[in-house]
């Protein structure tokens, strides 16, 4: 049983649940994505001061038809499925009459309306939760008063209050009225997990209809009658500017509106994407060096020059790593680079905007969408109340569209030309400039002692734009004595953000390959070297352990069960193990040689993302990181030629192939443990467990990506189809 007021000093003390009738009738619940309870009549400092900042609505109408509009925006996450689940789960609804609405961006019903590190489901499970549970308990008090019996007799199921003493039900939607009127109970009852009827269940994605037909869903399906389109040239190198534009030609060009110049953009207005396409490519425009930034850089050198600066940010030092170092039996250095990636969401950036003397609206795919009006409104001196942004279905961002730069040349561009206007990347736009993983470089360094103990660890990152390169906090810290973590950051004009698990996505493979290394040099087998370490960060552990021993323990076990680690014949075994976003990973990759060449036949991974609301979302998803982080570590690369990067599309940028995809046997752990992340966390082990896989197949490590350009692999193939 959870108390109301109890459950309040746990948590921010937000407005969780108000009551309203609606215009048609029915039962309105508003409530917080802040908090797990439900209260009346705080102020407004309450709730100004919320630190966690959803909310939305749940309805009831007198059709028996549950909404609930989610201020997430949908990327292809599955949230759009999975919150109605939760919430039809605990309300005991007719999951056929539950439908989802994307709410608009609205601060003063919704705060934190974004989508991004795996955290949607995390934050919004006990909310949801709460949420139905409460409307089930007011709609049983309703039910009871009715029949003038007491709530303790009735039950519900699927959308319906039961008097089973009376042989008699009443629909949600019969009760929705008088529900309204019910004082919010003071206390509310969750479901026990094995009463779970919907949660855990395969349910397919609730927009696949839409998706299936080609219903408009997306930013590109956007249209307004009157609405001129756009697309800009944007300096083709990093770190220059406009010396000079030559128009003309351009603007004569059937459907061309204007040709606008305005900071270092150059853009092409008219009446159809296509017009303006043919349009920009007479422009002439000259650049120059923009000596206000510094250069970019074209080659690896400067890599090495950062490893061995002298003045790294030190992250995280326990011990005497010197001394270890010193009196160590033996030492292992090892180097891993990776390159920089663009994001190539299947719909690239673009977003409609019509600025108005007296208010802005903006229509688009926006993962921050608060963040995106924000800068809007600093942009054009304008409050963010003046203006509206519509959300639609997100075609993918993998962090590319946290940003907001695509939103304010929208807006920006509508405040020039005075219309209401859309402004639409192409390919070339978004893969040669736009947002890009950081190009890193890591030296890792381990101590063993003469038992092959592991006494002493280093590790530097060096990041182009990347901020701090390494999660100081994470496995093996805490399970070394002596251990130094440290970073350096090179800045550079080319713009880089967050890519799918952020730097984790590389960081992981490289941390991955060097244990393996080390456990190696240390005689032992992979697995048990992990547990090993495991083992002493329990027992004795060495300052803050910010991970889950247990469950790392437990995904490493099941991963090398499922797979039968060590004991298949002809069969070559690579394993990884990743925490990441508050869930934990193991895998396993297998490798055969075939014709004197390495074929990756399988993959086996185990998930510990807690309670899995929706197995088919769930198996997408961790397929899909799979999938992802396996393609980027074989093929993905964005080299650089005096600033301009030289893949621009997909004939000159490789991506994996759906026939190379090989098999994916996913667990998950039922621990029973409230939900956590899971779109990003099954990619960063891929890499590793795949590299070491090879290396047992080949006898040859890897050290930089992509893998597909590295010695004696130019002929691995991926997937058994081949």
């Amino acid at each position: 049983m959870i108390t109301i007021m109890e459950t309040l000093s746990k948590t921010n003390r937000r407005d969780f649940l108000k009551l309203a009738l609606t215009s048609g009738g029915g039962l309105m619940l508003s409530f917080s994505w802040s908090v797990a309870a439900a209260t009346e009549g705080l102020d407004d400092a309450a709730f100004a001061a919320s630190e966690v900042n959803f909310n939305s609505y749940l309805s009831i109408s007198p059709d028996d038809v549950i909404t609930l509009f989610s201020p997430n925006p949908e990327l292809g996450q599955n949230i759009k499925t999975s919150f109605p689940m939760i919430v039809a789960e605990e309300l005991d609804a007719d999951w056929t009459k539950v439908k989802v609405v994307q709410a608009a961006l609205d601060t003063k019903k919704y705060e934190r309306q974004l989508t991004g590190g795996s955290g949607a489901i995390p934050h919004s499970w006990g909310r949801l939760r709460n949420a139905g549970a409460t409307a089930r308990q007011m709609l049983i008090e309703a039910a009871a008063k009715r029949w003038n019996v007491s709530a303790s007799t009735l039950s519900t199921e699927n959308g319906k209050v039961i008097d089973k003493s009376g042989n008699r039900s009443l629909t949600y939607g019969e009760l929705a009225n008088e529900a309204a009127t019910i004082p919010l109970p003071a206390e509310i009852k969750l479901k026990d997990r094995k009463d779970f009827k919907i949660i855990g269940k395969a349910i397919k994605n609730v927009e696949n209809p839409g998706l299936f037909v080609g219903k408009p869903m997306f930013g590109l399906d956007f249209y307004r009658e009157g609405m001129l389109h756009a697309m800009i040239q944007r300096p083709v190198s990093f770190g220059t500017k406009i010396k000079s534009v030559e128009s003309a030609a351009a603007k004569a060009m059937p459907g061309i509106v204007e040709i606008v110049q305005f900071k270092n953009n150059v853009a092409i207005v008219g009446k159809s994407t296509w017009q303006i396409m043919k349009a920009r490519k007479v422009l002439k425009i000259e650049y120059e060096t923009d000596t206000t930034i510094e250069s970019t850089p074209d080659h690896d050198n400067f890599f090495k020059e950062l490893l061995n600066s002298k003045e790294a940010t030190v992250r995280r030092k326990d011990g005497d790593v010197d001394t270890a170092f010193k009196n160590a039996a033996k030492t292992i250095v090892r180097e891993y680079q990776c390159p920089f990636l663009p994001h190539n969401p299947m719909e690239p950036m673009n977003f409609f905007a019509h600025v108005k003397a007296d208010g802005v609206e903006l229509v688009g795919p926006s993962q921050t969408p608060d963040m995106a009006r924000n800068e809007v409104a600093k942009l054009l001196g304008m409050a963010p109340e003046k203006i509206s942004l519509e959300l639609t279905r997100l075609g993918g961002g993998f962090g590319r569209r946290l940003k907001a730069d695509y939103v304010l040349e929208a807006a920006e561009l509508s405040s020039i030309i005075k219309a209401p206007v859309k402004v639409t990347w192409s390919r070339e736009d978004d893969m040669g400039g736009g947002s890009y993983r950081p190009a890193v470089r890591y030296r890792f360094e381990a101590a063993l002692d003469a038992r092959g103990n592991l006494i002493g660890y280093k590790l530097r990152g060096v990041g182009i734009n990347a901020g701090n390169p390494t999660r100081e906090d994470n496995f093996p810290s805490g399970a070394v004595d002596n251990l130094l973590i440290d970073s350096v950051e090179h800045k550079s004009a080319i713009t880089t953000g967050a890519w799918r698990a952020p730097i984790t996505n590389f960081l992981a493979y490289a941390e991955q390959a060097f244990l393996d290394e080390v456990a190696g040099e240390a005689k032992l087998d992979p697995v048990q070297f992990r547990l090993n370490l495991l083992e002493k960060a329990k027992k004795t552990p060495v300052g803050a352990i910010k991970y889950d021993i247990d469950r790392m323990k437990t995904v490493i076990e099941t991963a090398a069960e499922k797979a039968g680690w060590g004991k298949k014949k002809d069969v070559m075994q690579g394993f990884s193990v990743y925490f990441s976003h508050r869930s934990y990973v193991a895998q396993v990759a297998e490798v055969e040689m075939k014709a004197g060449k390495p074929v990756l036949q399988k993959i086996y991974a185990v998930a510990d993302c807690g309670i899995v609301i929706n197995i088919t979302g769930a198996l997408h998803q961790v397929r899909g990181g799979i999938t992802d982080g396996l393609g980027h570590a074989f093929y993905g690369n964005v080299t650089f030629k005096n600033g301009e990067a030289e893949q621009k599309n997909f004939n000159s940028y490789r991506l994996i192939r759906l026939k190379e995809i090989p098999e994916i046997e996913v667990h998950f752990i039922d621990n029973g443990i409230d939900p956590t992340g899971l779109g990003e966390p099954a990619l960063p082990p891929t890499g590793g467990a795949v590299a070491n896989a090879l290396f047992r197949a080949t006898g040859k490590r890897i050290y930089r990506q992509p893998f597909i350009k590295q010695d004696g692999l130019e002929g691995v193939n991926l997937g058994a189809k081949m």
